[in-house]
């Protein structure tokens, strides 16, 4: 399974989509500074996750998000596919 996530910066409210097979190690290695992108703006809060049976499948849905505004993310996190919600 792929997962496409949603983070948002504690610091100043941005947010970053992405994709990856483990979610919460994605999410500790954002926080570890090892991502380039999202060193600058640490810490990270994984906000939404949605599950993908393909690779392929994963990377469509993340570009799509990345042409999202922020006011859809705040929305998508309280959505029933945010697997997040089910924890």
């Amino acid at each position: 399974m792929f997962y496409v996530y949603i983070i948002k910066s504690l610091v100043d409210g941005t947010y970053y989509k992405g994709f990856t097979e483990d979610y919460e190690k994605r999410l500790k290695e954002h926080n570890a500074g090892l991502s380039s992108y999202t060193s600058n703006k640490l810490p990270w809060q994984l906000i939404y996750v949605e599950i993908h049976p393909t690779k392929k499948e994963a990377l469509i849905r993340e570009k799509k998000l990345k042409k999202c505004k922020s006011e859809y993310f705040d929305w998508l996190a309280t959505q029933n596919s945010n697997i997040l919600l089910s924890k």
